[in-house]
């Protein structure tokens, strides 16, 4: 990643509908505003099989709102080196987190080198005074059009959020 660029990392369990939803939700706004050429935007999974497209409830729900999930590309697992690479690491769900957190750990030599990497739950940075369930985004991957719709919602206020504080108000 070049230095002069904001490397910000969406990660869920599976990568193929929350995180590929907030990835592209992320780049179709941070284009709105002209930021895009800033930032250096993926997406992973703490628990993802590589190589599959996102889930066709997230693909819809984009869609719908003129948004293409093209630049999530396809489900990976996130690594060690997602986090020297990302300065933000903005994960869905504390379940998420507690994995994310572990891999921070996870080296038989000490700590991850050059671990820069800031983690956190997407709608902590709306409502930073939220707490328990109220700092998840729901995994909609067994509902159906209601619940991707929720969360196409919590995940275009987060991002919009984390736009406001990287780059200021739009």
């Amino acid at each position: 990643m070049a230095t002069d660029r904001i490397g910000v990392l969406f990660v869920c369990h599976a990568n193929m509908c929350r995180s590929p939803l907030a990835h592209g939700l992320f780049v179709h706004r941070a284009r709105e505003r002209g930021v895009l050429d800033q930032l250096d935007v993926d997406s992973a999974g703490t628990w993802a099989a590589n190589g599959i497209a996102p889930h066709h409830g997230s693909l819809h729900v984009a869609q719908a709102h003129g948004i293409s999930l093209d630049s999530a590309g396809t489900s990976r697992t996130i690594s060690p080196e997602d986090l020297q690479r990302f300065a933000h690491v903005i994960v869905m769900d504390r379940a998420n987190l507690a994995d994310v957190e572990r891999l921070r750990r996870l080296s038989a030599f000490g700590a991850v080198e050059g671990d820069q990497a800031r983690v956190r739950l997407l709608r902590a940075i709306e409502t930073p005074n939220a707490g328990g369930g109220e700092l998840d985004v729901p995994d909609p991957v067994r509902g159906g059009e209601p619940e991707f719709q929720q969360v196409y919602a919590l995940v275009d206020r987060g991002c919009r959020a984390l736009l406001d504080e990287l780059f200021g108000p739009a």
